[in-house]
Formats: C-alpha cells, structure tokens, sequence
C-alpha cells in the first residue's frame, strides 16, 4: 500500500505531459534544500556516503518513532543531480509518518510514475538511489532492533 502522502504526489505527475513532469520535478529539486536534518535533532539511522552510483555525497537521516512513523531528512553534496534532488524531496516528503513495511514496501515503480519514461532511460539505474537508500536505513533501523 502507498502511503497517503506519496498517492497525493503521484496523483500530481499523473497524465503530465513531459513539460509539465519537469517543472514538476524542478520545482521539487529546489524543495530538496528544505528537508535537511534538523539542528540538534537526534535521528534513529544516519548513513551518509558518496555511492559509485551517484555523483556526490549522499546522506540519509531517518528518525522513526511508532506513533509518528518515518520521517526522512537528506543531505545532499552540491554535486547530486537535479533529478536525484527531486526524487529526495519526493520521497521526504511522501514517506512522512509512513511505517517501516510501508517504506519497504515501496516499489520502484513509483520513481518511473514521477520521472516519466524518458528521463529514466535517460539515468538508468541512478533514478532509483534515493528510494533503495532509504528502505535500506528502514531495514537497519529494523535490524538494530
């Protein structure tokens, strides 16, 4: 099941034309400054690293509490490309208050719904960090019990 926040966003890229799919995902990127870590905030998983996939540091900030649920904040190095910066903002924000198994359950799909078809041939593989990042600091946080 996709959590409510993210269906909201996927209703918004639904039967964009291209143009209109990459203003959205522009307007994202620029959203992306905004879902930083918090100053002071304590998080339950913080990995933060420069993958081969991508072309800059990457950092993941998941703070999880039970009557909360997930709530992501990211960290990204001035050289992360714009599409990955929209698809942070994204899942930041359609992924508050979600539950472990809704994160980890998250199919990649979804990334193709926003970025539409052509952008991710265009990308590959790289469309899908920000998603695969995640549900990996889900499944640490799960695993530290």
């Amino acid at each position: 099941m996709i959590p409510p926040p993210l269906q909201a966003i996927l209703d918004l890229f639904s039967g964009c034309t291209e143009n209109t799919r990459r203003d959205l995902l522009l307007l994202f990127a620029e959203q992306s400054r905004a879902l930083t870590p918090e100053p002071g905030s304590c998080y339950t998983v913080e990995t933060i690293r420069c993958d081969a996939i991508c072309t800059d540091t990457v950092g993941i900030h998941l703070h999880y509490a039970a009557e909360a649920g997930c709530r992501f904040r990211v960290t990204l190095g001035p050289e992360v490309q714009t599409l990955t910066r929209a698809l942070a903002a994204i899942l930041c924000r359609g992924l508050e208050g979600a539950t472990p198994q809704e994160v980890l359950g998250i199919s990649p799909e979804i990334i193709d719904h926003c970025a539409g078809a052509v952008l991710v041939r265009q990308r590959s593989r790289t469309v899908y960090y920000m998603l695969s990042r995640m549900q990996e600091a889900v499944q640490q946080m799960l695993a530290q019990g």
